[in-house]
């Protein structure tokens, strides 16, 4: 059997709704009840079971700080071990991810996976193309931006989706393998001439200032600045060929992706 961790989640969703699609039996775990899976809470060990899974496709349980998220991750770990779950996939950041201020967690977990006794793949996923089109404001008709002439080499959430769908169908064809799956390069300058307007840059300390002021939760903002920076800088625009490969066809247009995404918080 097939498991999804956070199936409630956007991406873990997506997962299930591909691989329902394909003609893959899955089913979907979350925090909650719900009809495509059972209730399984990482900030509850003892309650963890993935007894009957042969493959367990594990959605990174990040919102929160890093001493939490590697306590779920570390808990799932211990528990597909236990229960014998045959491999875990799980979705990791793209390998130029390093400055971002939520990657420790993700490093720590594919440590604690390579030392496992179980099989697995780790999908080194590229940002979003929701996120980075979400990430833009408006003054007006104006899109703001923070990111400068940085580009992001980003994916639509459905590209992560399907190539996650793959691997878990057929795992034995990727055991051991680190896959990076990142897009073409996406600019604001890229966004702003997909949506016809003018862009209007901002400052880090401009955006970091918008940013406490927003009653976001305490490690949010400085999450979100080190994606404002890293983009800006140029940390974050290499592209790559795995996400292809795996997907047996070219990714969906990142920047029209982010792009709708932008208009959508107009």
């Amino acid at each position: 059997m097939i498991l999804v961790t956070g199936a409630s989640g956007q991406l873990g969703h997506a997962i299930l709704s591909v691989l329902s699609e394909r003609g893959t039996a899955a089913q979907g775990s979350s925090r909650s009840p719900s009809p495509r899976g059972p209730v399984i809470d990482f900030d509850d060990p003892a309650g963890i079971s993935f007894a009957g899974v042969d493959t367990l496709v594990l959605v990174s349980a990040g919102e929160a700080e890093d001493d939490v998220v590697i306590a779920r991750h570390g808990a799932a770990i211990a528990a597909a071990e236990r229960d014998g779950v045959r491999h875990v996939v799980y979705t990791s950041l793209a390998s130029d991810g390093d400055h971002l201020a939520f990657a420790l967690a993700h490093w720590w977990t594919e440590r604690r996976l390579r030392s496992s006794s179980l099989s697995w793949t780790i999908l080194r996923n590229g940002l979003y193309a929701e996120l980075f089109g979400s990430l833009f404001g408006w003054d007006g008709p104006r899109l703001t931006s923070a990111f400068g002439d940085g580009a992001l080499a980003a994916v639509a959430r459905a590209d992560l989706a399907e190539a996650a769908a793959v691997v878990a169908e057929h795992p034995d064809r990727h055991t051991g393998r680190t896959y990076d799956l990142v897009g073409e390069p996406v600019s604001a300058t890229d966004v702003a001439t997909r949506l016809g307007v003018d862009l209007v840059d901002v400052s880090l300390q401009d955006k970091r200032c918008e940013l406490d002021a927003a009653g976001l939760k305490p490690f949010q903002p400085a999450m979100l600045m080190s994606i404002f920076t890293s983009v800006r800088h140029g940390f974050l625009a290499e592209p790559g060929t795995d996400l292809r490969t795996l997907l047996g066809r070219e990714p969906r247009d990142a920047a029209q992706v982010a792009a709708e995404s932008a208009s959508a918080g107009r």
